[in-house]
Order: C-alpha cells, then structure tokens, then sequence
C-alpha cells in the first residue's frame, strides 16, 4: 500500500513538474503562429518594407491611381499606367521640365486610347514620388492634343522593386 502511494505521490509530483512547461511550450507555440497568420493575412504597409523607399497611392473613386510626382525637379500629377510602356508627358509639361520641345524628333509613333500620334524619346533626368527617386527614366513626348496629363508607366514601374494593387491602394516600393 504504502509503495502504492508513493509512485501515486511521484506521478503527481512528476505531472506538477511537467505540465506547466507543457503548457507554456504550447503557448508560446500558438502564440507564433498566430502572429505569423496574422503577418501572411494583414494587409502589406509601407511600414513592413525595410528600404523605408515606398508610397502607398490611394485608388480615386473611379478605381485610378493619381499621384504627384516630380521631374526635373517640378511637381507634376500623374496617373499611374501599367498599360502604358513609357512615362508619357505632352509637350507643354515637357516645356515645364525643361525640355526643349522644338529640338525633338517626333519620329516615333504611340499608340493611344485615340489612335496612333507621332512621339518623341526623351530621357527624364530625374523622377521623384515620396521616398522614391529614380535617375534617367525614360519617357516620351507627345502632342498636347494627343494627351492631356501625364501618364506614368514601365519605364517607371519597371525600375521599382516592387509595385502591386492591395485593399485598394497601390504599392510602389524602391
């Protein structure tokens, strides 16, 4: 009886011994994978990239990503293309950013929600939005009756890290 009760006693004490660490373990387990789920499920920031080189463009009510950014040192707004394979700017923002317009073969051809107009290549010196600055960007000019704004596409988009569309914003991360 008496031996009875001593490995009774042992288990006990074997079992107080134990399960705290076991549950602590399984906590602590838990604990993580909650943090990781909610990591993989919550809506990327610009704060999570490491660069701190990133800007979050709110969608306008018509689902279209306008920024302002700034070329050659001048602020300009723009729409945020990704159909559109270069920075697109008509000839009066051109003007603004220095470009000498009437130096420029319009010998190239864009194509336009409006058909086909005659462009001119041009390489931006500088183009800045938030954080993010990049040097020597392509770009071309087009008519002012070709394009009212200015359209920010590959040439742009390409040259990031990163870029994607989440929540209802756009990402662009250096």
């Amino acid at each position: 009886m008496f031996a009875r009760l001593l490995v009774f006693a042992g288990g006990l004490a074997l079992v107080a011994l134990v399960v705290p660490d076991l549950a602590s373990s399984y906590l602590e387990r838990r604990n993580e994978a909650t943090a990781e789920d909610a990591q993989r499920t919550a809506p990327a920031t610009a704060a999570k990239y490491a660069s701190g080189k990133s800007i979050v463009l709110e969608a306008d009510p018509t689902g279209h990503f306008f920024g302002t950014f700034r070329i050659n040192g001048r602020a300009e707004r723009g729409l945020v293309d990704t159909g559109a394979s270069t920075i697109a700017i008509n000839a009066s923002a051109a003007r603004r950013f220095g470009i000498s317009v009437g130096s420029l073969a319009f010998s190239a051809r864009a194509q336009t929600a409006n058909g086909i107009v005659e462009a001119a290549y041009v390489s931006l010196d500088r183009v800045e939005i938030g954080g993010i600055t990049l040097k020597d960007v392509d770009a071309m000019v087009l008519p002012d009756k070709a394009l009212s704004g200015m359209l920010v596409g590959m040439s742009f988009l390409s040259r990031l890290s990163s870029y994607r569309v989440e929540n209802g914003a756009l990402y662009l991360v250096r």
